[in-house]
């Protein structure tokens, strides 16, 4: 018996085993690589639909009136808290300044010397007149002495106007709202000295039962909106922009809807934006002055082409889908898609036609020229499910 070959013939067979049995799972492997996977494809079709976009805003109420001093004095009083809901007379601050009372009883005075000298001068004129009539005396003296009433008369006048005018300052001394409104922050307390001069106001009060959300649209979009909505004059087309919404720091949406009312006629060199201003009404307060948050704006699409996003990719900024073709081949195509808010679609402007089939999720794993089994779905399920 030949020892060698034994021994040989142990090792040998059992590594060509392992080498056969090795190449048969790398064939397997690859054949399934290579097997034909099937993918959902959808079939696009024009369709109305809406859609949104947002702007930052900053919102301001109807009215925000500072509320300044017109006299010097320090404040006695206050009648008010910050956020407190005013009425329009409401009182706010008393302002001590015992000067103006003192100006009043001053005008008060001049005012009975005044009336004195007028019921003198009256008794002169009285007095002449009939010896003047009896040629008496001449006639220059009645003159000189109606000339003299004339005088205490007008001084009368006078003092009567400074007594009104002390009273008006003395009215100062008491601030009330102007407006109804909410009253802002109280930077001084009693005892502060302020004046008609002073850097900050006493106060400031919002009317706040409409709000202004204010906002801005760059070039483009001011051009767009020009050009889509119906009207002939920029007010027609503001009129015709649909009601829109106010999303607010939270992220909650604003019970009430509100309308564009007024765009800037000039476009911002330095941001080249226009500046735009949506009202909205505001009942119960519950939007304040100087808040922020986010005006959307609907814009109806009669018939646009929509793509779920899940069935684009990006490459360098540019967005692809997968389109079909007739040969059961998948064909990368670039499109362009209409700038708009966030969502689960795009519309797109250009890139895609009217009857193409698009393959709808998995393009991850897809490649060009690769074969595929198309699996068609119902666009409308797409697309009403989202709704």
């Amino acid at each position: 018996m030949n020892t060698n070959y034994s021994i040989a013939s142990v090792f040998i067979f059992p590594l060509l085993a392992g080498l056969l049995s090795c190449g048969g799972a790398n064939k397997k492997a690859a054949g399934a690589a290579d097997a034909v996977k099937d993918y959902p494809v959808i079939t696009v079709e024009p369709r109305a639909t809406t859609l949104s976009s947002d702007y930052p805003a900053t919102i301001e109420g109807q009215q925000n009136i500072e509320i300044r001093p017109k006299i010097d004095g320090y404040i006695d009083k206050i009648y008010v808290d910050e956020g407190t809901p005013v009425k329009r007379g409401q009182m706010l601050f008393k302002i001590f300044a015992p000067q103006y009372e003192q100006e009043v009883r001053t005008a008060q005075a001049n005012i009975k010397i005044a009336e004195a000298n007028v019921n003198a001068a009256e008794m002169e004129v009285n007095k002449v007149r009939p010896l003047v009539d009896k040629n008496i005396i001449s006639r220059y003296e009645l003159e000189s002495a109606e000339f003299s009433l004339q005088s205490r008369q007008a001084a009368l006048a006078q003092a009567q106007a400074s007594l009104v005018n002390a009273r008006t300052n003395l009215s100062y001394t008491v601030v009330t709202s102007p407006v109804n409104g909410v009253i802002g922050n109280l930077p001084y307390k009693i005892g502060s000295l302020v004046s008609s001069n002073t850097a900050l106001p006493l106060t400031t009060v919002s009317n706040i039962n409409n709000i202004y959300a204010y906002f801005s649209i760059n070039e483009k979009q001011a051009l767009e909106f020009a050009t889509t909505i119906k009207g002939a004059t920029a007010r027609e087309r503001l009129k015709a922009i649909p009601p829109v919404t106010l999303i607010l720091a939270t992220g909650m949406v604003f019970p009430e809807k509100g309308h564009i009312e007024t765009a800037s006629g000039l476009i911002n060199t330095e941001t080249g934006s226009v500046r735009v201003r949506a009202t909205f009404p505001n009942p119960g307060s519950m939007v304040r002055s100087g808040s922020s948050g986010i005006v959307r704006i609907p814009a109806n699409l009669d018939a646009a082409i929509l793509v779920p996003q899940k069935s684009t990719y990006e490459i360098q900024g540019k967005k692809f889908v997968y389109l079909l073709d007739s040969a059961g081949t998948v064909k990368s195509v670039e499109i362009r898609i209409r700038q708009n808010t966030g969502g689960q679609y795009f519309v797109v402007e250009e890139g895609l036609k009217p009857g193409d089939k698009i393959i709808l999720e998995g393009v991850a794993t897809l490649r060009e020229g690769a074969p595929v089994i198309p699996r068609e779905v119902s666009a409308d399920s797409v697309f009403n499910r989202g709704k």
